[in-house]
This record gives C-alpha cells, sequence and structure tokens, in this order.
C-alpha cells in the first residue's frame, strides 16, 4: 500500500490517548496520520463521538485507515451502522484495538450510553486485537465482537487493554497487526479489479 496515497486516522476510547500511549506514538511515526479530537474525553456521548468520527473522515477526501483502540472500536461500529455510502467508501480497513465491551455488568457508567453494540458486518476490512486478560472485554467478547462484524480476530497472551497501563507504550508489536489489515486491503482491491 503506498503510503502517500493513504492517510491514518487515530480514533483514541474513553479519556483519549496520552503522549505516552501507543496511538499518540503511532500518530507521529505514521505518515499523513491525524486523530479524531473529541470536545469531551471525560464524560462521552455516543451520538458527539460519531458525529466527530464522521467529521474527521468527511475533512479529507484520501483514502483512509481507522485505528481505534477501546471505546474509539465501539464508536467505528456506531459510525459504520449508520454512515452514508459516499464516506464508508473512503475507509480502507479499520484495525480495532481492544474493544471496550460497553455492555459488560461492570462496565463504568460513562460508557453505558453506547450500547447495544452493532452486531452487522463492517463495510470495510477490518482486524481486531484482544487480549486474553482485559478488563474491558474478555477474549471469547472480543472473538464474538469480531465475527459480528467480520473482522480478522487475533486474541494476545496477557497484554490487558493494550494501553500504557500494561505497558503498551510505544507498541511497535501492533505495526505487525497493521501491515497483517493492509495486506487484506490489497487483496481486496486485487479481488475488485
Amino acid at each position: 500500500m503506498r503510503s502517500e496515497s493513504i492517510r491514518y486516522l487515530i480514533v483514541p476510547g474513553w479519556q483519549g490517548s496520552p503522549d505516552d500511549h501507543w496511538q499518540s506514538h503511532w500518530q507521529r511515526t505514521l505518515p499523513n496520520s491525524s486523530r479524531v479530537e473529541q470536545a469531551d474525553w471525560l464524560t462521552p456521548r455516543r451520538d458527539d463521538w460519531v458525529a466527530e468520527l464522521e467529521r474527521s473522515v468527511a475533512s479529507d477526501a484520501r483514502p483512509v485507515v481507522l485505528v481505534a483502540h477501546s471505546l474509539g472500536c465501539i464508536t467505528v461500529a456506531h459510525w459504520a451502522a449508520q454512515a452514508p455510502q459516499e464516506l464508508l467508501r473512503r475507509v480502507r480497513g479499520a484495525l480495532l484495538v481492544a474493544p471496550a465491551d460497553v455492555q459488560r455488568s461492570n462496565c463504568p457508567e460513562p460508557l453505558r450510553n453506547f450500547a447495544p453494540i452493532p452486531r452487522q458486518p463492517l463495510p470495510f476490512a477490518s482486524l481486531l486485537v484482544g487480549s486474553d486478560n482485559d478488563t474491558a472485554a474478555s477474549a471469547a467478547r472480543a472473538v464474538e465482537l469480531g465475527r459480528d462484524w467480520g473482522s480478522d480476530t487475533a486474541i494476545l497472551a496477557g497484554a490487558g487493554h493494550i494501553n500504557v497501563k500494561s505497558g503498551h507504550h510505544r507498541w511497535e508489536q501492533g505495526f505487525a497487526y497493521l501491515y497483517r489489515l493492509q495486506s487484506r486491503i490489497e487483496q481486496n482491491a486485487r479481488k475488485r479489479a
């Protein structure tokens, strides 16, 4: 995939991604990358977050790969379920890391308005990366979300929520999943050609 022809849109989760989070590192590392900036990171409202993602996709006509974490993954699913076809066509794929199960019994109150989670397949290539000890979504739930969304799914051992708290600062290993997603995007493009 020619990096100059694609842009990367970082979609952080609840409370944003601080400077030492892998998403911030990736934003500094990946060419043509930007971030969805939410007005309220602490008390997220689904409609506002979805609208901001839509504005971010619409702001640039170049093809885009979404790089989402936690509540950002759920935001992507909600957006994809109602976005106009013109904007959906711009999205080549999505890397969905450590999705937050906003339907779990111990879900923090500020995230509950993102339930229920859309179950329809995403209309673009996607790769979901979960963990077998993530408190935000069990491995079984991550696999279920991946199946619902039509995502390739990888479950990491002992990776927690794949954030700063679980020791994922630069998360260089994560680029392997981005490259895997990009290979799938290229295969899909060849099939359509």
